[in-house]
């Protein structure tokens, strides 16, 4: 089991690389050779487990995917507001959720005119919809949410992040989740 814990770390290690060359660089920078060089790992080696770009992209959306689901899952369940909470782990309040997002969205554009990119991605566009689903399923008492609900909160959340990704680092984003809260409200209204 050691070896596949190696593995797993390096691969780690090596997306987390690839995060800080594509947000620091942009997408034309992101290369085997400068992912290595940013991890400080030999371009042999990474091409072992890493063989081609594509496969870095890959595993760069992934580990997106991977710390998402990670987020979601250490929200308490028995938490009177999870679904708000999950939903807020959405946003990127933080300097970690913001380099996500902003890698999500370089390989989310990326995944237009990629095909090798368009399965990691809509794996991800899954993951989102099915915290939101889960989300409107927890705040209705367990009532199943349609499918417009659904994409609405997703569209919602999307949007912010965008709107909190696009604004200077160092900008207040509390805004982003009084517009959720406003939003939820409205849900439960009814």
């Amino acid at each position: 089991m050691p070896p596949r814990l190696d593995r797993e770390e390096r691969q780690r290690q090596v997306s987390e690389a690839a995060w800080r060359v594509l947000v620091r660089d942009g997408l034309e920078a992101l290369s085997v050779r400068n992912v290595a060089a940013e991890a400080g790992l030999p371009q042999s080696s990474l091409r072992y487990t890493f063989p081609t770009v594509a496969t870095v992209r890959e595993r760069a959306v992934a580990l997106v995917v991977e710390r998402l689901a990670e987020r979601v899952a250490a929200v308490d369940p028995a938490r009177p507001d999870w679904g708000r909470a999950v939903l807020a782990e959405l946003l990127p309040l933080d300097e970690e959720r913001r380099t996500e997002m902003e890698v999500y969205l370089a390989l989310g554009t990326a995944a237009m005119t990629d095909p090798s990119l368009r399965v990691a991605h809509r794996a991800a566009q899954e993951g989102v919809r099915d915290v939101c689903a889960r989300a409107l399923a927890a705040l209705g008492g367990g009532r199943r949410p349609s499918d417009v609900e659904v994409r609405r909160v997703h569209a919602l959340v999307d949007g912010l992040a965008l709107h909190v990704v696009r604004q200077e680092p160092d900008a207040d984003s509390a805004w982003s989740l009084d517009v959720l809260d406003a939003h939820l409200a409205g849900v439960a209204a009814g």
